[in-house]
């Protein structure tokens, strides 16, 4: 018996980089996974990948009724639903304050805070249905302190721990769970274009970013995706409301 036999877990942003980890770890201990993402491609190939056990769908997670669509859609493959990641996520901006237009600012809130919200909302129902489950809110370092960049990406950040402690207590009585994970800097795709953007040469961006970690190094994104199968299972069965911080140590300064 694996660790989550049994039970259904949805995943956004899971064609790349954490929420793929994610979903090849789900699936490894015992769970069915639902990919969501609007990188067709990839997701479709690493839904191919891992075989019966997963399904892609494509969503916006910033369209209510795509999102709507993919999780009756879930339930609809695979019967039920018990853990939701909401995963999906972008960086947008990065300079002041005073220099975001109205429109660089809304699409980070949009995917990176509605797009929980609208999650969330439209896995009440199924989650009730099955007796309870899981909600894994993915924030960041982010959400905890601060740092002199990317103002849009910080500040939805901090909403989604935040949601992620009202939630948990909104919905302890039905047996949802709902908790936060908090990333130090990850070799993803998000963080390569991170390091891209700084100039010069990328390798030694990549170090320098790495000793910002009192581990010396970034973190991989299985990483990430350990702390979401034990959110997922129940061995955190009396795990609400918390932050899970996974970052090398960055947030100990």
């Amino acid at each position: 018996m694996g660790r989550l036999s049994g039970k259904v877990a949805l995943v956004t942003g899971a064609a790349v980089g954490i929420g793929a980890a994610c979903a090849r770890r789900l699936l490894e201990a015992g769970a069915k996974v639902a990919l969501v993402d609007m990188q067709d491609g990839p997701g479709q190939q690493l839904a191919a990948e891992l075989g019966e056990g997963a399904r892609y769908f494509h969503a916006d997670v910033a369209v209510e009724a795509e999102v709507a669509a993919a999780i009756a859609g879930t339930v609809a493959a695979f019967g039920r639903l018990d853990v939701l990641v909401n995963n999906a996520g972008i960086a947008g901006a990065n300079k002041p304050t005073h220099e975001i237009t109205e429109a660089e600012w809304d699409r980070v809130q949009a995917i990176n805070v509605k797009g929980v919200f609208f999650c969330t909302k439209h896995a009440i129902a199924p989650l009730r249905a099955a007796g309870g489950g899981s909600i894994i809110n993915l924030s960041s370092i982010y959400g905890l302190v601060g740092a002199p960049d990317s103002p849009p990406y910080h500040a939805s950040k901090g909403a989604v721990r935040l949601m992620s402690k009202t939630d948990a207590m909104l919905y302890a009585a039905d047996r949802i769970r709902v908790n936060s994970i908090h990333p130090g800097f990850i070799w993803t795709p998000m963080v390569e274009q991170h390091i891209a953007s700084m100039g010069g040469d990328p390798a030694e961006h990549r170090r320098e970013v790495g000793a910002l970690h009192p581990l010396g190094h970034m973190g991989e994104p299985d990483d990430i995706a350990w702390g979401v199968v034990y959110l997922a299972s129940d061995e955190s069965k009396f795990v609400t409301g918390s932050e899970l911080v996974i970052d090398g140590g960055y947030t100990c300064h």
